[in-house]
């Protein structure tokens, strides 16, 4: 437990837009970071949660008590680095025990340049969030011997105050890739590491709106030879490519403002080609057909939330990451619900009718999570087949 370690790591604040004030000690770097903050029930998958492009300009809190003890390794990441604003936990075990380990937790953060606080009262901060929303804080990491004062605790409430509403927000063209690739490595298997797809069924085009690793991991160990391209491309340069489909990503921030890709996703589906979204991808592919999204009070991060599929009644549990929704009295005609929220009620999957085009909320693919919902990306091929 950090209580034997307060003589090691630096204090830290972390202050609430509201001014709830925690202080604890600095396990990243030095410095300030302001996003909005949210809580994660995840108990693993630390590493994967820290570098989800969805988390960007959001601080995530991890209601798992104990957090750090597997350390961090190069395989286990979403992206290419982490795109959390900063982390809040409550113990940092003093021992990272795991045969892949390569770091600490605490090294990693440091080297990330990644602001981050332990020691504090998660339980207390979660019920905060979850009674009253998410919202806006700071974290502050002190330099070693550098005391807390009044003066410093009201800089804190000060940038969590300053900080942008996550509303309104467009941060998938900031998260997205400059330049178009090629994506061919599969899913990891033990003693294997990532395999490479050898014999290519489909061509699909994936939009990256800050899309994580293992989802076209996923697609690629279904035979899918990808084309990753910005999150601005015109539709007409990706139907140029004559993909058998074309996937819609996750990523952060509100949807409403990528006309962009509501734009796109209009094309594409108008095109007939089979389209297939995720997360933020989800919430685009909606909009793009006449529905409407709103903020959400508690949003949805954890991998245990419960997902029931309306055509099968089959349960499955998920891994979810978002803080907008689609409005369910929106949908038109041609859009029905497949899926909902066995928590809230919330839309999970939608399917259009008249052309093949589908798309899901929450993270099928796993990282981290569990792996109830990975039947989707099988339906995705099965409609690509079909077409």
């Amino acid at each position: 437990m950090l209580l034997s370690l307060k003589g090691n790591f630096p204090s830290a604040i972390l202050a609430l837009a509201d001014g709830t004030v925690f202080v604890g000690n600095s396990i990243g770097a030095q410095g300030t970071t302001v996003g909005e903050v949210v809580f994660n029930t995840s108990l693993t998958g630390y590493q994967e949660i820290l570098t989800d492009p969805s988390y960007c300009q959001q601080i995530v809190t991890l209601t798992y008590p104990h957090i750090g003890n597997y350390g961090v390794n190069p395989e286990d990441v979403e992206a290419d680095k982490i795109h959390a604003a900063g982390l809040i936990i409550k113990n940092l075990p003093l021992l990272a025990s795991n045969f892949r380990s390569t770091q600490t937790l605490s090294e990693y953060l440091a080297e990330g340049k990644t602001v981050a606080i332990a020691n504090i009262d998660t339980r207390k901060l979660t019920r905060l969030l979850r009674d009253h929303g998410a919202q806006n804080g700071a974290i502050v990491g002190l330099a070693a011997g550098e005391e807390v004062t009044q003066a410093k605790i009201d800089e804190a409430i000060a940038a969590a105050k300053a900080a942008p509403s996550m509303k309104g927000l467009d941060l998938a063209k900031v998260v997205t890739t400059d330049e178009s690739y090629a994506w061919t490595e599969t899913e990891w298997k033990l003693g294997q590491g990532y395999g490479q797809l050898e014999n290519p069924k489909f061509h699909v085009v994936a939009y990256d709106f800050g899309v994580k690793s293992n989802i076209l991991r996923m697609l690629a160990e279904r035979g899918c030879k990808l084309t990753v391209v910005p999150a601005q491309t015109p539709a007409k340069d990706v139907l140029a490519l004559n993909p058998d489909g074309v996937f819609l990503s996750n990523g952060p921030g509100d949807p409403a403002p990528c006309d962009y890709a509501i734009a796109a996703a209009q094309e594409i589906m108008a095109a007939k080609v089979p389209l297939f979204g995720i997360c933020l991808g989800h919430q685009i592919m909606a909009l793009a057909s006449g529905a409407k999204t709103f903020k959400m009070q508690n949003s949805h991060h954890g991998a245990n939330h419960p997902v029931k599929d309306l055509d099968t009644g089959r349960v499955s549990i998920t891994s979810q990451n978002h803080g907008f929704a689609v409005e369910l009295e929106t949908l038109p005609a041609n859009l029905r619900a497949t899926h909902v929220s066995l928590f809230d009620g919330t839309l999970q999957g939608l399917e259009r009718t008249d052309v093949p085009a589908f798309c899901f909320q929450g993270h099928p693919e796993a990282s981290p999570g569990p792996h109830d919902i990975a039947y989707l990306f099988d339906r995705f091929t099965a409609l690509m087949e079909k077409n």
